[in-house]
């Protein structure tokens, strides 16, 4: 007999552009670092990707809950409750797959340090992805933020 995993996060990213298309997860440009040469900053355009898998045990109707957390781990923006629907029908495939896209705006950082954004489900937290954003330095610019 199987054993059951749960509900899996498959892929957790920041990008520059995300979509659901019929169920496919389109993602383009993944990034974990902003380079900006002051603060406070607002990114002008970005995307929050997130793919699960549910085995039929965990069949159902449920909120995720995802937070962009600051350097001291304050919210940088109200927490983001999404609906989830991971019903099976009767008899059908052994797991399914659901994706999550968050779309952001002048997504604002006051300050340099390291970011996160967070997936919950009933208090739990299922992924963690870090974002480090930094001050430019003309210095590093040939060979990329960690040069």
């Amino acid at each position: 007999m199987p054993h059951s995993r749960g509900v899996q996060i498959l892929l957790a990213t920041l990008c520059d552009f995300a979509a659901d298309y019929q169920g496919k997860l389109c993602i383009l440009g993944a990034f974990d670092t902003l380079c900006t040469r002051e603060f406070p900053v607002a990114h002008p355009q970005c995307s929050f990707a997130v793919r699960l898998c549910f085995d039929p045990e965990d069949h159902g109707t449920f909120e995720l809950v995802i937070r962009a957390l600051g350097p001291e781990d304050e919210d940088i923006m109200p927490p983001c409750k999404v609906p989830m629907d991971a019903t099976f029908p009767p008899g059908g495939p052994p797991f399914i797959t659901r994706n999550v896209v968050l779309n952001f705006q002048r997504l604002k950082f006051e300050k340099p340090g390291l970011y996160r954004f967070v997936v919950e489900r009933d208090d739990d937290e299922l992924s963690n992805v870090p974002l480090r954003v930094m001050l430019f330095n003309d210095e590093r610019s040939a060979t990329g933020p960690f040069g």
